[in-house]
């Protein structure tokens, strides 16, 4: 075959590190523009970038060129350092070093996107550690809990 056709949609879900409440509103917006601008600078499409004060959801169509082990670490490594250059919290700011990864179906587009969309509103009822256990049930993910993310009492 001449060329490689895909149809990827991948929601990638990754947390503060301490799942700290860093991710400020008066610029947490340009750094999910960032996270838009990698995804597409290494040829993917950003379908939507959003999140609260301590993650992140990312629906990305993914094209088979990429890992998404190196994509994910890009947009981590990249965006901890505009969060850190543009000086947006006192101290240093990183990410926590695992994530989440789900695939989805065409058809499933929209509803994702909502999903995303509405984070605020969907965490004014859920905790992110409710939500998160609740994609490894809901994709039967197996999983320890031991290397989740830190689940630090804040």
């Amino acid at each position: 075959m001449a060329g490689t056709y895909s149809q990827i949609y991948i929601q990638v879900v990754f947390a503060v590190r301490g799942r700290r409440n860093l991710l400020q509103k008066p610029w947490r917006e340009d750094v999910f523009k960032y996270m838009s601008g990698i995804i597409t600078a290494k040829g993917h499409k950003p379908i939507i970038v959003n999140g609260v004060s301590d993650h992140v959801h990312l629906f990305i169509g993914l094209k088979p060129s990429m890992a998404i082990s190196d994509l994910v670490r890009d947009i981590k490594n990249n965006s901890s350092n505009f969060i850190n250059s543009n000086k947006f919290i006192k101290g240093k700011f990183s990410w926590q070093a695992g994530y989440g990864c789900f695939s989805y179906a065409h058809s499933q587009i929209d509803r994702v996107y909502q999903y995303v969309l509405n984070q605020e509103k969907h965490h004014a009822k859920t905790t992110f550690r409710d939500e998160y256990f609740e994609f490894l049930k809901k994709y039967e993910v197996e999983h320890d809990e031991k290397y989740l993310f830190e689940w630090l009492d804040l």
